[in-house]
């Protein structure tokens, strides 16, 4: 294949905009070339760990399943772009370990804003007290203490959280070249 795996990991509140910076950075390498698979939480919840529920236990068990595909496609030459909540700091540090070649990506949007965004309802629902657990509100989300890049979706675009990523995969020997995005 010719490329270093790597777990570019994805995490932040719900609504932070994850998912759609994982997606450009996800077009971007695609378009050079790149072997890579997505992990997305909501997608994963669905199929691979369907049944966990949202207590602290299930949730560390979804993202230890998580992060054992993701290493089981690290070591084998893929770039693993997972989007996920994962929410406790402990859990986020043993994948690191486990996988190794693994770079963070805090998507650090405010509670607020996320709440503003709230397409889903499920802020707006979590307030009304019809969801329990819920991270950010019922549930502690424990910010990185050192991510690779720090996304701020409130003061950059899309595509300038997006081209951080991939600087920074590029400054760690990840990526030969940075790709350009195309607007979108």
């Amino acid at each position: 294949m010719g490329q270093r795996g790597v777990t570019v990991w994805f995490t932040g509140l719900s609504g932070a905009g994850k998912t759609t910076i994982c997606q450009v950075v996800e077009q971007a390498l695609r378009a050079q070339g790149h072997q890579l698979e997505v992990l997305d939480g909501d997608v994963v919840r669905e199929n691979l760990t369907k049944g966990l529920g949202f207590s602290k236990a299930d949730r560390d068990e979804n993202i230890r399943r998580i992060g054992f595909v993701a290493h089981l496609l690290t070591r084998n030459g893929v770039i693993v772009l997972v989007s996920a909540i994962s929410p406790y700091r402990e859990i986020r540090e043993q994948v690191r370990q486990k996988i190794g070649d693994f770079v963070e990506i805090y998507v650090s949007t405010p509670l607020e804003v996320c709440e503003q965004r709230d397409v889903k309802g499920l802020y707006k629902r979590a307030r009304a007290g019809q969801i329990k657990q819920f991270t950010g509100i019922d549930d502690p989300y424990e910010p990185p203490d050192n991510p690779e890049v720090n996304c701020q979706t409130q003061q950059e675009t899309v595509e300038q959280s997006a081209q951080n990523v991939l600087n920074c995969l590029k400054s760690l020997g990840y990526l030969d070249q940075v790709p350009v995005l195309q607007q979108i």
